[in-house]
């Protein structure tokens, strides 16, 4: 059994997380999760790809890691599962898994329709992490293949890459983060990662 990491913005206090574990546990006996944050600024996809980008290098190739930071829920945008070298990555199709693409490029990516991975009974339109995120990560802990979940998507939704420039003798980047001590990490001569700038 593998490892599931959780990255929401849903905070801790509404049981949303912990109905989320429940279903999993549910499909998937025994499997360990670690909590990466749920304190995400509500809806902040920007912030999340961070977040991501900064975390799961540090986890074991092959845990899967389940985020819900969906503006778009209940929207046509798609529900997706993509493997990398850095694990399999479910969540939503809005660039949450773009920096992470970036130095760990998918080497496949499914959207998530297979009704047999989902929650059984009716899918609501507000809780995909819940009905439809959630089984598909524990039944990826499980063991089942990617293409068994749906399609390959070929054009997953992508941030811009975060960069630096020089203008004017001014040097200009972006913000990409604040943490709760109020450091802002910007993109400006940081993001060299194993040789390449993001």
């Amino acid at each position: 059994m593998t490892l599931v990491s959780l990255t929401t913005d849903f905070g801790v206090v509404d049981g949303y997380v912990g109905t989320m574990k429940g279903v999993m546990a549910g499909i998937a006996p025994g499997v360990t999760f670690v909590d990466i944050t749920h304190d995400i600024k509500p809806q902040d996809v920007p912030s999340t790809a961070y977040v991501l980008w900064t975390a799961l290098p540090y986890f074991p190739e092959d845990a899967v890691h389940l985020v819900v930071v969906d503006p778009g829920v209940g929207t046509a945008r798609r529900a997706i599962a993509s493997s990398t070298a850095w694990g399999v990555l479910v969540g939503p199709d809005n660039g949450v898994f773009s920096y992470v693409w970036d130095n760990a490029p998918p080497r496949l990516t499914v959207a998530l329709e297979n009704p047999d991975y989902q929650r059984q009974g009716v899918v609501s339109g507000t809780f995909h992490g819940r009905d439809v995120f959630s089984p598909a990560a524990a039944h990826i802990a499980a063991g089942v293949p990617l293409r068994e979940f749906g399609p390959e998507v070929t054009q997953p939704v992508r941030l811009p890459s975060p960069g630096m420039s020089l203008e004017e003798g001014r040097i200009r980047g972006t913000v990409l983060y604040i943490d709760h001590f109020g450091n802002a990490i910007t993109s400006i001569g940081r993001l060299i990662w194993e040789g390449s700038l993001l």
